[in-house]
């Protein structure tokens, strides 16, 4: 695989977690699941047959 491929399969994958993760998130506030000003996030990456294992942790401000 180029190395142009393997970016551009990354990017597609990264954009499809982003917009769907948006949309989860959006449908959870909108639902009134959540209480108070913050909603604390956590996003797992891991690898299947890979030693892969990424946490990002973060705070989204709510409306």
């Amino acid at each position: 695989m180029s190395e142009d491929a393997f970016n551009m399969s990354i990017r597609k994958f990264l954009k499809e977690v982003g917009v769907t993760s948006q949309r989860k998130i959006e449908e959870t506030v909108r639902d009134g699941q959540i209480a108070g000003k913050r909603l604390k996030v956590r996003m797992t990456l891991t690898a299947e047959g890979a030693a892969l294992n990424h946490v990002v942790d973060g705070e989204i401000e709510l409306p």
